[in-house]
């Protein structure tokens, strides 16, 4: 039998990160040159064909991210489901109405930031897929939790791009009974070297 499309995206994700991701040290993996600085489209839409599949078993009538590196592959998989995307912004403009706020810690710049969305666009009847480009300590899908319990939407799940398996934030949602798929996992950054599970 040949390879499953779930193996193939895999192994195109895999592939493209031990060949194209650097690692820092203190645990960062910068992918800038295909998923959040420079894009690879065909890779971002294969991508998202996939997470259409993952959760194609849940009803989904929008479609949330944070700005910046999430925008692009939730904008992709917006349109494959044909839904709405609703990205939370860092700033607070001074022309959002009916706004609703958290607070994120960010891990890679170790600052907290406001982050804010209109309730006008995260309502009540809103059955939210969260999408991000990477899962590491969980802070940004913790302030979009809070976000959604806000405005008293469902939250059906969360897709990340990578999921860095060493870190808490996967345990910290599974455990909390969120359904979590995330395309690649990182087992190691350890002495800069990129083990992809």
């Amino acid at each position: 039998m040949g390879a499953t499309s779930t193996e193939q995206s895999f192994a195109l994700l895999k592939e493209r990160i031990l060949k194209d991701g650097k690692c820092l040290p203190g645990g960062i993996l910068k992918v800038d040159s295909f998923i959040n600085h420079q894009i690879d489209p065909t890779l971002l839409r294969a991508m998202s064909v996939e997470f259409v599949k993952r959760f194609s078993d849940v009803e989904i009538n929008k479609i949330l991210t944070i700005e910046a590196s999430g925008i692009a592959p939730a904008v992709v998989l917006g349109m494959l489901l044909d839904v709405p995307v609703v990205f939370a912004k860092k700033k607070k403009p001074s022309t959002m109405d009916n706004m609703l706020t958290t607070e994120v810690f960010s891990f890679t710049k170790n600052t907290s930031y406001t982050v804010c969305v209109s309730s006008d666009f995260l309502c009540p009847q809103d059955k939210i897929l969260f999408i991000d480009d990477f899962l590491a300590n969980g802070n940004a899908a913790k302030g979009m939790i809070d976000l959604i319990k806000q405005a008293n939407a469902t939250l059906v799940g969360m897709g990340f791009l990578i999921e860095k398996a060493f870190q808490e934030g996967g345990k910290y949602l599974r455990a909390a009974g969120i359904r979590v798929e995330s395309l690649a996992l990182i087992d190691s950054l350890d002495n800069c070297q990129i083990k992809v599970r």
